[in-house]
């Protein structure tokens, strides 16, 4: 995981605060705190893995159909 640098300009910390927070929206960071909350079993883990690789999967396929305009 990378650190994340956010500068404080003219001491305007809630400026700050939102581009943290939308650098670790965009990072998966609050995701990946919420996955690991809890124990997640290997054979979980194996499941959501596949799930989120055919998410994944159908999605590029749909950006691909709507950029041919078959959508």
């Amino acid at each position: 995981m990378a650190i994340v640098n956010i500068v404080v300009r003219e001491n305007n910390v809630e400026q700050a605060l939102r581009a943290l927070k939308k650098k670790m929206q965009r990072e998966g960071t609050f995701r990946e705190m919420k996955r690991r909350k809890y124990y997640e079993k290997p054979s979980e883990r194996k499941a959501r893995q596949k799930a989120e690789a055919v998410r994944r999967a159908r999605k590029l396929e749909r950006k691909r159909m709507q950029r041919e305009g078959l959508i």
